[in-house]
């Protein structure tokens, strides 16, 4: 009897998925535990399995599309058998004496190679491929293409890196899914577009791409006369397209990118240079032949003409330089952190405690858990070993403010803010109370190593409870963080410094570090924060309780 696969719930948070690519055909026979598709939700796109064995009778979503989960995603059944019952809604697979035979419909329905564009009446051609920006994060609404690791005319294989494109809160590696030619790229590097916008086009060489274009329901954007001009010298001349930069006087200057960049390595003012190119652009030769000497001459001979109308005044040394800015596209992820940001220090009535820690004793303990062999652990293991153990005292701290209710969590992700090139991101130690030292530790470096190299995934990157974020290694003693919310606080760590302090009545050495906690106070009262910093500082000064 034929079995109807749904679309399945992927992820918690999954109300749709697209089908990435089919791996099996109409016709194809099916054991179980064979990979059926490839399907994209909300936060990865996945591998789903077969769980019945049989023929593909019938696929129910094509490739690129997407469909609510539960929606009929295929139909396994005995080679043959009639589900015209299935597909149009019936409860029953008919009988094969009740067999009628099949309709022009359901042979097209069932016909292997036919694959439908999203352009009612129009077909893709057959292994072409269209290729959208991805989903990367459950919050992505648009995303940047940092980095083309291929360009038009190149053979990919699947599994090849395409692009690097960066999303809100990483830069991730996008992999092709498909083997043919990179026939379009729809966006270029550095340019930013909405979740599935066209990114690119894979299929046969000498593949009509405008015809394949026309079918899609998002067409290509028009282009004014004066860039449809540059576009085809440039195409003639095989040059790189025009960027913009900013002179001195305000006005735009054309420059290629490669001009650029060697512009940007040598020191050059670009508003010193000619350009050479059409409509004055600045070309490669433009920076080799560039010579200094042509500026400073022409100043030169102004400074000396100067001087000698000066010459009964009193030698006076002014500096001499020139004004100039040039504005930097704000990348994704800059974007993202500025509007997140905001919206938490502009809704969230933040307020700040601080306390100061002795941590003689934590450096103790550190040094002999060190001692022991493959073990390293930091003092900002100790802090995030220690705001865990301080979160289960005080729940309240492990709260988000919903609106109408606040949300106790019962389990603790403590997240650590990791500084990277492109701004900051948060990987997330799950379930961090149950975690040892060294477990923390380890983990810690390998999130924060990954997270360098932009090597996280968006799951790692999810679900925190409360937040750590540590300047003390840059020698910082003392700030104030905003809170990512939805977490209620955030804990701020300044550095370990040695400083007079007061013992038994006596004057001594000693080494403290300042804690401020930020609070949301829809949240967390003053009291209930002074309290968990209580705990905290108990915690840190003796860390042989944070074992028991």
């Amino acid at each position: 009897m034929a079995e109807i696969i749904n679309m399945p719930r992927l992820s918690d948070t999954m109300e749709e998925g697209t089908v990435a690519k089919w791996l099996k055909k109409v016709g194809d026979k099916v054991e179980e535990g064979d990979i059926l598709a490839e399907i994209e939700t909300d936060k990865a796109t996945m591998e789903f399995e077969s769980f019945h064995e049989g023929t593909l009778l019938h696929i129910g979503i094509a490739e690129g599309d997407g469909a609510p989960v539960d929606s009929l995603l295929a139909i396994i059944g005995a080679e043959g058998e009639d589900i015209s019952g299935l597909i149009n809604g019936g409860a029953s697979v008919a009988s094969p004496e009740n067999e009628a035979p099949k309709t022009a419909e359901a042979e097209k329905q069932t016909t292997p190679e036919t694959k439908v564009s999203d352009k009612e009446g129009s077909a893709i051609p057959k292994g072409v491929e269209v290729i959208k920006m991805p989903r990367l994060s459950d919050t992505m609404e648009e995303g940047t293409v940092a980095t083309w690791l291929k360009k038009v005319g190149d053979d990919v294989e699947e599994g090849d890196i395409l692009a690097e494109i960066e999303t809100d809160k990483a830069t991730m590696e996008f992999e092709s899914f498909y083997s043919g030619n990179l026939l379009y790229i729809g966006i270029k590097e550095g340019e930013s577009a909405p979740v599935d916008d066209v990114l690119a086009i894979i299929g046969p060489k000498g593949t009509d791409v405008d015809a394949v274009l026309n079918n899609k329901s998002t067409p290509a954007p028009e282009k004014s006369d004066k860039e449809i001009a540059i576009q085809e010298v440039a195409e003639t001349k095989e040059i790189e397209p025009t960027n913009t930069a900013v002179a001195h006087d305000g006005q735009r200057l054309f420059v290629s990118p490669l001009a650029k960049k060697m512009a940007e390595d040598k020191g050059i003012n670009l508003a010193n240079v000619k350009g050479s190119g059409d409509h004055g652009r600045i070309v490669k030769r433009d920076i080799e032949n560039f010579k200094p000497s042509e500026v400073a001459a022409p100043v030169a001979a102004t400074t000396d003409t100067s001087a000698a109308q000066v010459q009964s005044s009193a030698p006076v040394s002014l500096p001499v330089g020139e004004e100039g800015s040039e504005e930097m596209k704000n990348s994704q992820m800059r974007k993202v952190i500025a509007k997140r940001l905001s919206e938490s220090k502009f809704t969230a009535p933040h307020y700040y405690l601080t306390i100061e820690v002795d941590m003689a004793n934590a450096a103790q303990s550190r040094a002999h858990i060190n001692n022991l062999p493959d073990t390293k652990v930091s003092f900002n293991d100790l802090v995030v070993k220690a705001c865990a153990m301080a979160l289960l005292k005080h729940p309240q701290v492990n709260t988000s403010w919903n609106g109408d209710t606040t949300r106790y969590n019962k389990h603790i992700h403590v997240g650590v803010a990791v500084a990277v090139e492109d701004g900051l991101v948060v990987p997330v130690l799950k379930f961090a109370d149950q975690l040892s030292l060294t477990q923390i530790g380890g983990a810690v470096k390998d999130l924060a190593g990954r997270a360098r190299i932009k090597k996280l995934t968006p799951a790692e990157m999810e679900g925190s409870t409360f937040t750590v974020s540590n300047l003390g290694m840059f020698g910082i003693l003392e700030f104030t963080s905003i809170i990512n919310q939805p977490n209620s606080a955030i804990l701020s760590v300044g550095a370990i410094v040695e400083k007079p302090v007061v013992k038994n009545g006596e004057i001594a050495v000693g080494s403290t570090m300042k804690l401020t906690l930020a609070c949301d106070h829809r949240t967390v009262d003053g009291a209930t924060g002074a309290q968990f910093l209580q705990t905290l500082r108990a915690y840190m000064e003796n860390p042989v309780t944070m074992l028991a």
